[in-house]
């Protein structure tokens, strides 16, 4: 597991989550610990690295 900080896309509160690095691509949704807001989550590891995260606003 790798803890990774970032800011949320609606409070810019910095937030931080377990990240699985034994799935290589990953898509889901996450409420921010701060203001409870879905976040869309899209992490992407190669060779046990990660080579992409972005942590979106879910448009409605």
């Amino acid at each position: 597991m790798l803890e990774y900080f970032f800011q949320c896309p609606y409070c810019w509160e910095e937030i931080s989550m377990l990240l699985d690095r034994s799935v290589r691509q990953q898509s889901y949704i996450e409420d921010c610990e701060v203001c409870c807001n879905p976040i869309q989550i899209t992490v992407r590891f190669e060779a046990d690295e990660l080579q992409e995260f972005r942590a979106e606003d879910i448009q409605q």
